[in-house]
């Protein structure tokens, strides 16, 4: 007689009985040793490995877009305008129902990144001078004092990799517009172009002075640098040659930026006489000169929109100018107890803007609000020196003089 066969992806099973101890049977009266917490601890922590001590897990909190960015493209195949939008309410099982900033134009108070997530030191403590998101927002750049770039995770922002970029303190750091190339210049007046993979390609000293900032043109072929030495340098960008030199300010250019669309660089400098000029980098002439501020500008930078023009200065004072009518500033923001040392608009929302003060204090600011829409008085234990909102704008990052970002 033959086997039943079994149909194919089936298994045979036996069966196994349960065991069942004796009816005499008796436990053993000892009981097993368990060890304290404490000792179990350490223990876990004095765990060796081919001779090497493993760390204990350190969890971090994760500031992850992937869900939120998912949710928006859904939303986008039906959503027509923000009637269609659901509201989030304040409760944690509404999370998933989160969206980026792109998808709420019409609600820049969504944008006011007021929550702490996390503060990051190197492991040499050393002031950090400016920060810059890469162009994908994967990680984050940081340039230092003791001239090194630290790279660090976009997410859960633990440390990646550190390189020693610069010989002197980096001072400015800028991404093209085409995402392809950054810019850095350092303390000794050098200028350096790197790859996104942090290949360095060329370095040439561009100022006997350091330098204070860095702003490309609209096109990429040119870029502008200015330093302590007060002058303003235009440079072909592909011959790393100096094309203009624009004089004119009487003492430390601090800030220079490129208009977005025009041929028109603004720069700010140290000089009580001429704070705020206006140049035409086809001519190398000065166009203007905005008495607006009572001390040295510290930061000036130029809307998405290439109309508004913003300033912060050491007077304490912020303040918003309309180049289509330069004869008085279009609004005058006063918050700050201390100076006021860096601005940076958010990339979504056109009327949002954020400022760092030599408090450590970091202000957020809405166009045509009386007030500031939020603020950290204690972000830094010391001066902030450069703001860098990420590309979806959901997360703003400081870099400060209390050796952390």
């Amino acid at each position: 007689m033959q086997a039943p066969q079994v149909a194919q992806g089936v298994q045979r099973f036996s069966y196994v009985p349960k065991f069942q101890p004796p009816q005499n049977f008796q436990k053993p009266n000892h009981v097993a040793y368990t060890p304290h917490k404490q000792h179990m601890q350490q223990s876990t922590q004095n765990i060796e490995f081919d001779g090497k001590r493993l760390r204990k897990a350190v969890t971090r909190k994760t500031v992850d877009y992937n869900t939120s960015v998912i949710k928006y493209l859904e939303n986008r195949i039906w959503q027509r305008d923000y009637r269609d939008r659901r509201a989030v309410q304040p409760d944690a099982a509404y999370y998933i129902e989160m969206t980026p900033p792109l998808s709420m134009p019409d609600n820049p108070i969504n944008a006011v990144t007021t929550k702490f997530v996390r503060t990051s030191t190197n492991k040499m403590r050393c002031p950090i001078f400016c920060v810059a998101w890469t162009p994908e927002g994967r990680r984050l750049v940081t340039g230092a004092s003791s001239g090194e770039f630290t790279l660090w995770n976009g997410l859960t922002f633990n440390f990646e990799t550190i390189l020693q970029a610069h010989d002197s303190p980096v001072r400015c750091m800028v991404w093209s517009h085409n995402d392809v190339w950054m810019v850095t210049g350092d303390h000794a007046g050098y200028v350096k172009y790197w790859q996104s993979n942090m290949n360095n390609v060329k370095m040439f000293q561009a100022h006997k002075e350091p330098l204070r900032g860095i702003s490309f043109c609209p096109l990429d072929t040119k870029f502008v640098t200015c330093s302590d030495d007060g002058t303003v340098r235009i440079w072909d960008f592909l011959r790393c040659l100096e094309e203009k030199i624009l004089r004119g300010h009487g003492a430390d250019v601090k800030c220079v930026d490129w208009h977005p669309q025009k041929s028109l660089i603004v720069s700010g400098s140290k000089d009580s006489q001429q704070p705020i000029k206006l140049w035409d980098p086809k001519s190398g002439q000065s166009l203007a000169t905005v008495h607006a501020h009572k001390n040295t500008v510290m930061d000036t930078k130029w809307n998405k929109n290439g109309n508004w023009l913003l300033t912060a200065s050491r007077d304490h004072l912020i303040k918003l100018f309309d180049i289509r009518n330069m004869s008085q500033e279009m609004q005058t923001f006063r918050g700050h107890k201390k100076e006021a040392t860096t601005l940076a608009w958010h990339p979504i929302h056109e009327g949002l803007f954020t400022s760092g003060g030599s408090d450590g204090c970091v202000m957020f600011w809405v166009v045509g609000a009386d007030k500031e829409v939020g603020c950290m008085e204690q972000a830094h234990d010391s001066c902030v020196w450069s703001l860098a909102w990420h590309p979806l704008g959901h997360i703003l990052c400081s870099g400060s003089n209390d050796h952390s970002r």
